[in-house]
C-alpha cells in the first residue's frame, strides 16, 4: 500500500523508535514501536486530549504518572483462558500489575482538570482480593508459600523432619568412614541424598551408586541405611508438587474468571503509558499542541483572468457549470518548524544544528511548488511537513512555535526518493510514475467514496464535462516536446457530479517530472499538479523546472516557494522563502568552483538573456525580502523592549500603591495607639481623683492634664506643620525643565517678570519661573501663586470671624468628678433628718464645688423635700437630677457657689 510506503519514506518507524524510549513499560514500548495512525478525526481528538492532559501532569510537581510494578501479562492471561497452568512468576506479575494499576488510578483521581484520563482510569478494575490471595499463596521468590494450604504446610514439616534424619545418619557415616569418603559433603543425585566415596573404598560404605565423577575417582553412593528414608522423601516431594499445582491451579482459575477485565486493564494501562510517552517526548522536543483547521463553506472555483473572457463566451453558448470547492477556514501556520529526527540527531548523535522553517499557506492554496538548488533543503522540508501532519494525526505535539494550525488530513501520501531498481527493471522515471499512480488511485477511490455525499455541490452539465475530461486526457497523452516557453492550458480536470470530492489529502512529491526529457517532464508535472489541485487538499512538490514557477500567476490556487542560497559562501541557508521562485545557481556555482570561464560564458549564451534577467529579478526580490525580514526583526525587538518597559512601569506603580496602602494602615495603627494611650491616661486621672482626699485644686490639675492629653493626641488640637520653604533658584543652581526634558544651569536669577536665563549644553535660553523645578521636584512659588494663597488665607480668616460673631459664646464646662467625699446617701431617711445631713455635707463639699445626693426614687416625697431645702439654701448655686448613667431621678447633683 502507498500509505505504508509513505510511512517508510517519511521515516515514521524511526520516529516511533525515539518515542518508545520515553515509555515506562514494555507494553508502552511495544505500542510506541507499532504506533497506529487514527482513521478519523474524532480518534485523533481523543488521543490529543490524552497527550495534553498527560503533559499537564508531567509539568506539575508530584503529578507525573507512575507505572511501577506494571508488567506485560497478556500472554499469561491467554494461557489462563485456555486452562493452562500459570507459574509463580506469572501470578506474581499479575499481582504487581494490579497494584501498579491501582496506584496509577489513585494518582489520576487526585489531579484536577484531567477528565479524559479520569474516564480511562475509571475503567480500571484492579481486584484487590485477587491480588491479596496471590500474595498470600505466592512468596517473593515466586514459590508457593507454606501458608497457602494447611496440607502443604504439613507436608513440608514432614519433609524437614525427614531431611534432618537423613542428614543425621549421613553425618555419622561421614565421621565413621572419614578415610573412605572423598570429602565431608552431603549432596543430591537424582533427587536422593548421597555422599562422595573414593572409588577404591566403595566396599567400605555399602549402598547404591547413583553417579560418578568425570575422572571416575569419586562415586556418589546412597548408603543402604537411608534408602527407605529417601524413598519417603520422594513420596513427600511428589505430594508437595501436587499440592503446589493445586494452589496455582486455583489461582489460575480465579485469573481466568476475570480475564476480560484484566484485558481491559492492560489496554488502558498501555494507553496511559503511551499518552505519557507522547507527553514526555513533546516536552523534550519543545513541541506544542496542534489545532486542526476545518473546511469552510463551498465557494466558486477561482477563474483565470486570462481566460475569463473565453469562459464568458462559453457560458453564452451553453449552460456551463462552475465547480464549487471548499477552502480552509484559516491559513496553515507552522512557524519555526523543526524536523524531529534531526533534533534527535543533533542532541544524541552530535549532528548539525537544526534550521527551522516557516510554513504559512493561505486557505485557498492547493499546490506549493518549491524550487531551488540541490542540497538546499527541499526534500527535508517535504519530510518535515509530512512528519508534522502524521504526528498531529497520531495525537502528538508538533515541533513548532505556537500557534500550530493545520488541517486533519485523511491521507498523507508521498513520492520521495529514487525507486530505481535493476531487479524490477525500473528506471528513475518509471519508479516515480508507478508510485504516483498508486497515489492517484487512492485519491480516485476516495473521491468515489465521498462523491454521493457531496453531489449537491456543483451545478453541472454532465455531458459537457465528460467531453472536457476526454479532451483534456487526450491533450495530456499527446503532449509534444514543448519549448521552454510552455503555454500552460487552463485544464482544471473537472469531474462529474457523482465524483466531486471533499479533498482532505496531503500529497508530497519530490522532483516531480524528473528522470526524463525536461520538456515532457515539465508538461507532465504541470498536468499532474493541476489534477492534484482539484483532488487533494494540499500538494507540496519540489522541482527544478522553471515552467512550474509560472503556475502561480495563472492559477490562484498555486504558490511558489524557494530555498535560499548564499552566493558568497556558495552554501544553502536552508531557509524557505515564500512567494519567490528559486533561481538557477548552476552556472554561478560552477564558475566559482573553478570551472573554466570560457565554458561558463559559452553555457550562458545557450541559456539566453531572458533567463539571466529573470534570475536578476529573483535576486532583487530575495534582497528585498531579506530587508523586510530584518526590519520585521527590529520591530519585534522594539516591541519586546516596549512590553518590558511597560511591565516595569506597571510593577513600580503597583509597588507605589502597595506602599501607600501600608502607610495608611500604619497611620490607622498610630491613631488607634494614640487613642488607647489617651484613654489610659484619663483613667489614671479619674482613679487618682476617686481615691483619697480631693480638693478643687486637684480637680483643676486634672482639667489641665486632660487639656494636655487632648493637645497631644487630637489632630485638631495639634499645630499644623510649617510649610516647606519655597524653592527659589539662584545663580549656579542646577534645575530641571520638564517641558524639554533637560537639566540646565541657572545663569541669572528671576527678574521682575519672573524670567531667568539658563544653559544646557551649548544652548542658552530664557524660561519662565513657573516652567522649572528643582532636581528633587520642588516647584518655585511665583507671584501669582503667592497672591492666590494670601487671598485664600484672608478669605478663610474672614469666614471664621463671621462665624464666631454669629455664634453665642459658650461657657466653659465645669469639671464635676464624683468621689466618696462629695457624695451622700439619704435613702430611707426622713425629710427632717435629711435636711440636717444635707447641711453638714454642703459645708464639707465647698472645696469640691459639687455634691451628689442619693435619695432614691420611691414615692418621690424625699426628693421633693430635698429639692425644696436646696432651693432656699444660700450655698447652693443650682441643682439638677443626675444623668441616667449616674442614677437618673434617684440622684440630685448640687453645684455650690
Amino acid at each position: 500500500m502507498i500509505q505504508a510506503e509513505t510511512l517508510e519514506l517519511l521515516e515514521w518507524p524511526r520516529l516511533c523508535q525515539h518515542l518508545a524510549t520515553f515509555a515506562a513499560t514494555k507494553l508502552g514500548v511495544a505500542a510506541a514501536l507499532d504506533l497506529e495512525i487514527p482513521a478519523t478525526q474524532a480518534q485523533t481528538a481523543e488521543l490529543l486530549a490524552q497527550t495534553q492532559e498527560a503533559y499537564q501532569l508531567e509539568s506539575r510537581a508530584g503529578g507525573a504518572l507512575s507505572f511501577e510494578g506494571i508488567q506485560d501479562i497478556g500472554t499469561s492471561l491467554q494461557r489462563a483462558e485456555l486452562q493452562g497452568l500459570l507459574s509463580g512468576e506469572e501470578l506474581l506479575a499479575i499481582a504487581t500489575t494490579l497494584a501498579g494499576a491501582r496506584q496509577l488510578r489513585r494518582i489520576i483521581d487526585s489531579q484536577a482538570d484531567v477528565p479524559t484520563l479520569k474516564e480511562l482510569a475509571a475503567q480500571l478494575r484492579t481486584y484487590p482480593e485477587l491480588e491479596q490471595e496471590i500474595h498470600r499463596c505466592i512468596d517473593d521468590r515466586a514459590q508457593v508459600a507454606d501458608r497457602a494450604t494447611p496440607k502443604l504446610a504439613g507436608i513440608r514439616v514432614q519433609m524437614r523432619q525427614l531431611r534432618d534424619r537423613i542428614y543425621q545418619i549421613l553425618q555419622g557415616i561421614l565421621q565413621r568412614q572419614s578415610n573412605a569418603v572423598q570429602e565431608q559433603l552431603i549432596t543430591q543425585r537424582s533427587g536422593r541424598f548421597v555422599i562422595p566415596v573414593k572409588a577404591p573404598q566403595k566396599d567400605a560404605i555399602p549402598g547404591i551408586v547413583h553417579d560418578s565423577s568425570a575422572s571416575g575417582a569419586t562415586l556418589y553412593v546412597e548408603p543402604h541405611s537411608t534408602v527407605n528414608l529417601n524413598n519417603q522423601m520422594r513420596q513427600l516431594l511428589r505430594q508437595e508438587q501436587a499440592e503446589e499445582e493445586a494452589v496455582r491451579r486455583a489461582l489460575t482459575e480465579q485469573v481466568a474468571a476475570v480475564k476480560p477485565d484484566l484485558d481491559r486493564l492492560v489496554v488502558v494501562v498501555t494507553t496511559l503509558d503511551l499518552a505519557a510517552a507522547k507527553a514526555r517526548y513533546s516536552f523534550w522536543l519543545q513541541a506544542n499542541p496542534p489545532k486542526f483547521i476545518e473546511l469552510g463553506e463551498p465557494e466558486l472555483a477561482p477563474k483565470n483572468p486570462e481566460t475569463e473572457d473565453e469562459e464568458k463566451e462559453d457560458e453564452e453558448n451553453s449552460e456551463n457549470s462552475q465547480l464549487l470547492i471548499r477552502n480552509l477556514r484559516s491559513q496553515i501556520t507552522l512557524r519555526q518548524l523543526r524536523h524531529p529526527l534531526l533534533v534527535w540527531q543533533q542532541q544524541h548523535e552530535q549532528g548539525f544544528p537544526v534550521v527551522p522553517v516557516d510554513l504559512t499557506i493561505g486557505p485557498h492554496i492547493r499546490v506549493v511548488a518549491i524550487t531551488g538548488p540541490n542540497t538546499g533543503g527541499k526534500t527535508v522540508t517535504l519530510k518535515t511537513l509530512g512528519l508534522a501532519a502524521l504526528m498531529a494525526k497520531a495525537g502528538m505535539f508538533v515541533a513548532a512555535r505556537e500557534p500550530v494550525e493545520l488541517p486533519w488530513f485523511d491521507n498523507i501520501l508521498a513520492d520521495i526518493g529514487d525507486e530505481q531498481s535493476l531487479q524490477q527493471s525500473l528506471s528513475t522515471f518509471s519508479g516515480h510514475i508507478r508510485r504516483i499512480s498508486r497515489i492517484l488511485e487512492v485519491l480516485h477511490n476516495k473521491s468515489q467514496a465521498e462523491g454521493e455525499e457531496n453531489s449537491n455541490l456543483t451545478i453541472t452539465n454532465s455531458q459537457q464535462q465528460d467531453q472536457e475530461v476526454t479532451d483534456t486526457q487526450n491533450t495530456v497523452s499527446a503532449l509534444p516536446i514543448l519549448k521552454p516557453k510552455l503555454q500552460i492550458p487552463q485544464a482544471q480536470f473537472p469531474i462529474t457530479n457523482s465524483q466531486l470530492p471533499i479533498p482532505k489529502s496531503l500529497v508530497l512529491l519530490d522532483e516531480v517530472g524528473a528522470g526524463t526529457d525536461p520538456s515532457e517532464g515539465s508538461a507532465l508535472a504541470i498536468a499532474l499538479l493541476q489534477y492534484l489541485a482539484q483532488h487533494s487538499l494540499l500538494t507540496v512538490a519540489t522541482t527544478h523546472f522553471g515552467e512550474l514557477k509560472a503556475l502561480k500567476y495563472q492559477d490562484s490556487r498555486f504558490e511558489n516557494a524557494s530555498v535560499e542560497f548564499d552566493d558568497n559562501s556558495m552554501q544553502p541557508t536552508y531557509r524557505l522563502l515564500w512567494g519567490i521562485p528559486g533561481r538557477s545557481n548552476a552556472l554561478t556555482i560552477a564558475k566559482r568552483l573553478g570551472l573554466l570561464a570560457s565554458i561558463v560564458d559559452e553555457a550562458q549564451t545557450y541559456v539566453g538573456g531572458a533567463s539571466q534577467d529573470v534570475n536578476q529579478v529573483i535576486a532583487g526580490l530575495e534582497a528585498q525580502r531579506r530587508k523586510q525580514e530584518t526590519k520585521a526583526r527590529e520591530a519585534t525587538q522594539l516591541l519586546h523592549q516596549t512590553e518590558k518597559l511597560h511591565r516595569e512601569v506597571s510593577q513600580k506603580a503597583a509597588a507605589l500603591q502597595e506602599r501607600e496602602r501600608e502607610l495608611k494602615i500604619a497611620q490607622e495603627v498610630a491613631v488607634n495607639e494614640a487613642i488607647g494611650s489617651a484613654k489610659s491616661e484619663i483613667a489614671q486621672i479619674i482613679r487618682r481623683l476617686q481615691s483619697g482626699n480631693q480638693t478643687a485644686q486637684n480637680a483643676q490639675q486634672a482639667t489641665e492634664t486632660l487639656n494636655q492629653i487632648s493637645q497631644k493626641h487630637l489632630p485638631s488640637r495639634q499645630q499644623p506643620a510649617k510649610p516647606k520653604p519655597s524653592f527659589m533658584p539662584k545663580v549656579g543652581d542646577r534645575i530641571r525643565i520638564p517641558s524639554l526634558g533637560q537639566t540646565a544651569e541657572v545663569l541669572s536669577g528671576p527678574d521682575a517678570n519672573e524670567e531667568l536665563s539658563v544653559r544646557f549644553g551649548i544652548m542658552k535660553m530664557t524660561v519662565k519661573l513657573g516652567e522649572i523645578e528643582s532636581l528633587d521636584g520642588q516647584k518655585p512659588e511665583t507671584k501669582a501663586q503667592l497672591a492666590k494663597v494670601a487671598a485664600q488665607a484672608q478669605a478663610l480668616a474672614a469666614a471664621k470671624a463671621k462665624q464666631a460673631a454669629a455664634e453665642p459664646a459658650k461657657p466653659n464646662p465645669e469639671i464635676a468628678i464624683r468621689t466618696a467625699n462629695n457624695s451622700i446617701d439619704l435613702r430611707g431617711a426622713r425629710v427632717s433628718d435629711a435636711e440636717i445631713e444635707i447641711d453638714r455635707a454642703l459645708s464639707k463639699a465647698v472645696e469640691y464645688g459639687v455634691l451628689w445626693i442619693i435619695h432614691g426614687k420611691g414615692t418621690g416625697q424625699l426628693r421633693r423635700g430635698v429639692h425644696e431645702f436646696l432651693a432656699n439654701h444660700p450655698q447652693v448655686s443650682r441643682f439638677e437630677l443626675a444623668s441616667q448613667k449616674e442614677g437618673g431621678a434617684g440622684v440630685t447633683v448640687v453645684y455650690l457657689k
